[in-house]
C-alpha cells in the first residue's frame, strides 16, 4: 500500500487558478507506518519541534490502474476520508539546506492520522465537498474542493503516468490555502466532511 500526497493544491479564489495550473504537480509518498487510524491519540513526535499540520482529503483507490485516463480516473476512488498531512518543518529546513528530500520531514511515525472511510456514492460531485478542521475546539482551516488547482482525477491520472496505483493506495489530496499552524503537546483536533465529525484525536 502506497500513501502518495499532493503539495499546494488549494487557492483562495477560483481566479487564481489559471495562472497557477501548468501540469507540474508536486507529488511525494510516505510510508505505511506514518499511518494513525481508530482516532487513536498520538504522541507527539520527539523529531520535531514544529510540528506543522494540514488537514486533507483522502481518496482510496478501489482498483488497480497504470496511465488512467482522465474520463477514468474518479472511477478509481472507492472512499473518501479525512486526514492531517503532518510534517516536521524543522526537519525539513535542514533537509532543504543541503538539497535533500522531503522523506524523513514527511515520513515519521505518526504523519498521517486519518479518519474511517465514506463510500464513494456519499459523493454525487467531487468537485463540491466540503470540510473542516478545528483545533481545540476553534475552526483553523475550512476546504472546499471547487477551489483544488488539481482536482482528484487529474491527480490520479498524473500520477499513474509514473506509477501503478493498486487497492488500499492512498491519496492526500492537499490542504486549504489558509490556517495551517503549529501543534503543541495537548492539542485536540476534530475534522469533518460535511459537517460529520470523522477525525478526532490528541497530541499527547
Amino acid at each position: 500500500m502506497k500513501i502518495i500526497g499532493i503539495g499546494k493544491n488549494y487557492v483562495n479564489d477560483l481566479s487564481e487558478i489559471s495562472a497557477i495550473k501548468n501540469g507540474a504537480q508536486t507529488i511525494f509518498t510516505k510510508p505505511e507506518s506514518t499511518l494513525v487510524t481508530g482516532n487513536a491519540n498520538i504522541p507527539f513526535p520527539k523529531v520535531t519541534n514544529q510540528l506543522a499540520y494540514e488537514v486533507e482529503l483522502v481518496a482510496k483507490i478501489g482498483k488497480q490502474g497504470k496511465d488512467i485516463a482522465l474520463a477514468d480516473a474518479e472511477s478509481y476512488i472507492s472512499e473518501i476520508a479525512v486526514g492531517i498531512d503532518y510534517t516536521a518543518k524543522d526537519v525539513l529546513a535542514a533537509s532543504r539546506a543541503n538539497k535533500g528530500p522531503w522523506a524523513l520531514a514527511k515520513g515519521f511515525d505518526g504523519a498521517s492520522p486519518m479518519s474511517a472511510f465514506l463510500p464513494i456514492s456519499k459523493f454525487s460531485d467531487l468537485s463540491n465537498i466540503n470540510f473542516d478542521l478545528k483545533i481545540n475546539g476553534a475552526p483553523t482551516q475550512i476546504g472546499h474542493t471547487s477551489l483544488m488547482i488539481y482536482n482528484f482525477a487529474e491527480i490520479i491520472a498524473y500520477v499513474s503516468s509514473f506509477m501503478t496505483l493498486e487497492p488500499g493506495d492512498l491519496i492526500f489530496t492537499g490542504t486549504p490555502a489558509n490556517g495551517a499552524g503549529l501543534n503543541v503537546v495537548g492539542d485536540h483536533l476534530q475534522a469533518s466532511i460535511e459537517g460529520d465529525l470523522l477525525l478526532d484525536f490528541k497530541l499527547v
